[in-house]
């Protein structure tokens, strides 16, 4: 069974203004008729926007109502294709679509619906408010889909969390010639390292120290080399154990170019213990060592979370001139995908680094359900961003937001950020922009 690329639509960032529909009509019929597009918004501000489009149904009730055959589903695109030599405008089509997908065009005499403008749909870029999305991580399932999950089933994350959504995708993707490296965290916490003398993965995984991960790691590399082996040696760790007492081991590794893949799973905390600060947590953020309300903070005030700004990882990897550094989210499949592919070639020849974002639904104190929109949120607002580096061709943006929300957008939709006051958030706001001035330096200084 085939996945297919789909135009999403988000009612809530809908302003009603109309441009998608007038591209579409310049795009179908060469002038500005929104009466004629092929997609159509209906509604109010007040009571919602609706959307009217072909969704390209996997079992297409327009199809099927069809006597004359005119409609049929590609199996390639995904696309239900109207043929005007069969259609003998009986219209019981536009009867049979529950979504409004099909209707007919009075002008032409004929029905007309969405044909996805042959997979580059001219709504989308023409929406100013990003409530059209091409959803296009349909090519993922079609190509890994039905290769083996290299994780055992029933690992023990927390529900919501998208970890364990990260880890199997990974590790699918790594293929069975790997060996694995969990240090303490969530991940081995969920199981990766199994239970009972029960492995919990179906390549050779073992449980390394918070300090001593990438050392490890690189020994175990090398051996294998000597027993002329060759092994992808990769290492799924969290912040703390990268960032803070896992440091100078993953620093030492770095530097001496090993041929490992270290990814990093960034949920800004030491969430499997207790939800305890680590470097990487965002300045402002309640965790447990970081109360709000509780004892004296600065200036005789009470605690309002870290006072601290989080350390920016994987910049100090690029600094490491690795063979490839970069950040990615789960939000944004695709991309991680691409970057999982050159980390993995990157391995074979030096020091391969990725740092994915990943929001922890306990921690961060969301509903189960806001995962990937919380993800979403943070590289919408810029305060994730998504890059890549290789010391050929510097550094660049693989995902660049020129017009960003405001970082409150982000800020509300968790917990941990509820005390803020509008002077934490105005610091957090102006981090937003300096990191991300400071990240654009770097790739314009790539581009000379």
């Amino acid at each position: 069974m085939s996945a297919y690329a789909t135009i999403a639509f988000d009612a809530a960032k809908c302003d009603g203004c109309g441009k998608c529909m007038s591209a579409c009509s310049i795009q179908k019929v060469g002038a500005d008729d929104t009466a004629r597009s092929r997609i159509q918004i209906g509604g109010s501000a007040d009571a919602g926007f609706e959307l009217a489009l072909c969704r390209q149904c996997g079992d297409p009730r327009c199809v099927a109502v069809c006597p004359a055959g005119a409609l049929s589903k590609d199996g390639a695109s995904g696309v239900i294709g109207w043929d005007a030599t069969k259609c003998v405008d009986c219209l019981l089509c536009t009867v049979g679509c529950a979504y409004a997908g099909i209707a007919l065009d009075a002008e032409a005499g004929h029905v007309a619906k969405c044909d996805m403008c042959a997979g580059a749909p001219a709504c989308v870029p023409a929406c100013p408010t990003g409530a059209l999305r091409h959803v296009t991580t349909a090519r993922i399932y079609n190509e890994v889909g039905h290769w083996e999950d290299l994780f055992a089933p029933g690992l023990a994350g927390c529900q919501g969390c998208n970890t364990e959504l990260l880890m199997r995708h990974t590790l699918r993707r790594a293929g069975p010639d790997t060996v694995l490296a969990t240090p303490p965290g969530c991940v081995p916490g969920m199981g990766s390292v199994g239970f009972n003398g029960t492995t919990g993965t179906k390549v050779p995984v073992f449980h390394p120290l918070l300090t001593n991960t990438a050392a490890m790691l690189a020994g175990i590399k090398r051996q294998y080399e000597r027993k002329g082996r060759e092994v992808l040696a990769m290492a799924i760790a969290g912040d703390g154990g990268a960032s803070d007492v896992g440091f100078q081991s993953l620093s030492g590794a770095a530097e001496r170019n090993e041929r490992i893949f270290f990814m990093v799973v960034d949920n800004e905390g030491y969430m499997n213990t207790g939800m305890q600060r680590s470097s990487c947590t965002p300045y402002g953020a309640w965790t447990s060592t970081t109360p709000v309300g509780v004892g004296k903070g600065p200036a005789g005030m009470p605690s309002q979370g870290k006072t601290q700004d989080a350390k920016n990882l994987p910049l100090i990897m690029v600094n490491h001139r690795c063979e490839y550094v970069a950040t990615a989210s789960t939000a944004y499949m695709e991309d991680l995908y691409d970057k999982l592919d050159k980390a993995i070639a990157a391995s074979k020849r030096g020091f391969a680094y990725l740092h994915v974002y990943s929001p922890c639904t306990t921690g961060w104190r969301f509903p189960t359900d806001q995962n990937m929109e919380v993800a979403r949120k943070a590289v919408e607002t810029n305060f994730v961003t998504l890059w890549e580096y290789t010391p050929q061709e510097g550094l660049s943006f693989t995902r660049r937001i020129d017009q960003p929300l405001p970082v409150t957008e982000y800020l509300k939709a968790m917990g941990r950020f509820r005390h803020l006051s509008n002077d934490q958030i105005s610091h957090i706001q102006s981090k937003v922009v300096e990191n991300l001035a400071f990240v654009k330096q770097l790739a314009q200084v790539a581009k000379v």
